[in-house]
């Protein structure tokens, strides 16, 4: 059997910025990404059916055998996972939103399109699902992702141990091989918290589940970690976080508040960054919407930041409450910058310029080596077409 991601190019737009530089299934909601979600629960690696411009890093694995097709933006559960392994080739699973999942032969598969699912024999889902639709939607699902993904990975598996000079509350805890903390208030009354493999809780720390820490990331001395949040893997963290995601790879590791938040891949917060996440008026929050090309109503009173891959920002910036920052920008100066900042843009409140390619790619052969990973033409692929794919949205 093979599992094989479906990312409608739709999809992929509406959860832009996020999603430009990878496909909707590797976005990160709770501790894993919504490809590991499936991979754990089918017991099957997976693959995908993505953008063209995406697939020399997120390829379609040929092979040979049956596939199971699932749409790379609904999240799994044990219900629904039953619902699709129980599929016979030919067989589409529906509900009101459309296709969820189908099972096919490989050769079906190399001729797929998504109109072709009136040739599928249509099995209704009558229970409700779980996508996500929007960037906003991860940190909104993070918490009960988090809940899902730690019964997931912890089923019948014994926490490794962790230092007595910490405070532990509850008993909703699991440590990875590796990890450590030490003299920290390890809150589990109200959610889980998980603690990847190698990964370090530093003196000082104040944690309220629901939370995870990545695979070698660390929490730096004194955080503040109030429910719902998720670091990703290799990322150092610092200040004050509520309902948000660091997808991994990126540093937040001074003082600042981030919340009703998504951090991408690469990024880096200069000290005493903090955003908004409510508006002075209470009314709801609207976001730049990239497949709308305006400001969206998101129906939410609390949504602070959305920020793409490789962006970053200088020392004390402040972002207004709804504020989506695009890939590979750079932040800086004095005032608050404006609520979306297009990709490759360099600058600040006081006007922006176009950040170009040799320029941005020099900065990331640097970041890579300091965590002793290669920028290589794979990844330089993808932010040449990201680039093209964005220059109407930077009037400068």
């Amino acid at each position: 059997m093979r599992v094989v991601l479906f990312d409608d190019d739709l999809w992929r737009r509406r959860t832009f910025p996020l999603s430009l530089t990878r496909p909707v299934p590797n976005l990160r909601v709770g501790i894993l990404t919504i490809d590991q979600k499936w991979e754990k629960w089918l017991q099957l690696p997976s693959s995908y059916l993505t953008a063209e411009y995406l697939q020399c890093k997120y390829p379609l694995r040929e092979g040979k055998g049956d596939v199971l097709l699932i749409r790379g933006d609904v999240l799994p559960d044990e219900r629904l996972v039953e619902a699709i392994v129980a599929l016979a080739i030919g067989e589409v699973l529906m509900d009101g939103s459309g296709f969820i999942a189908l099972k096919m032969d490989s050769t079906t598969l190399k001729e797929f399109h998504i109109d072709n699912i009136i040739d599928f024999k249509p099995i209704q889902y009558a229970h409700e699902l779980s996508f996500i639709r929007f960037p906003e939607d991860i940190f909104s699902k993070n918490g009960e992702e988090i809940e899902k993904d730690f019964q997931l990975l912890t089923k019948d598996r014994t926490s490794a141990s962790l230092s007595s000079t910490n405070r532990v509350l509850g008993d909703h805890i699991f440590a990875e091989e590796g990890a450590s903390a030490e003299c920290s208030t390890l809150n589990t009354l109200n959610g889980p918290i998980y603690l990847g493999k190698d990964s370090e809780i530093w003196e000082g720390c104040l944690v309220r589940g629901a939370f995870a820490l990545g695979e070698r990331s660390q929490l730096k001395m004194g955080a503040r970690i109030y429910s719902n949040v998720s670091i990703g893997p290799c990322s150092r963290v610092g200040g004050e976080l509520n309902t948000c995601v660091i997808w991994g790879n990126s540093s937040k590791g001074h003082d600042g508040y981030l919340g009703s938040a998504v951090i991408g891949e690469w990024c880096n917060w200069g000290a005493d960054t903090n955003n908004s996440n409510l508006k002075n008026n209470y009314q709801n929050v609207r976001l730049f919407d990239y497949e709308q090309g305006m400001p969206r109503d998101t129906g939410l009173q609390f949504c602070g930041l959305i920020m793409g891959d490789f962006s970053r920002c200088a020392i004390n910036t402040a972002f207004n409450t709804g504020t989506v920052v695009g890939v590979s920008a750079s932040i800086f100066g004095a005032g608050v910058p404006p609520t979306f900042i297009p990709d490759f843009s360099w600058g600040g409140a006081q006007g922006f310029s176009a950040y170009h390619l040799h320029k941005m790619f020099e900065t990331a052969e640097l970041i890579f080596h300091r965590r002793n990973r290669e920028f290589d033409e794979t990844e330089r692929s993808i932010l040449q077409s990201v680039f093209e794919m964005t220059k109407n949205n930077r009037n400068f």
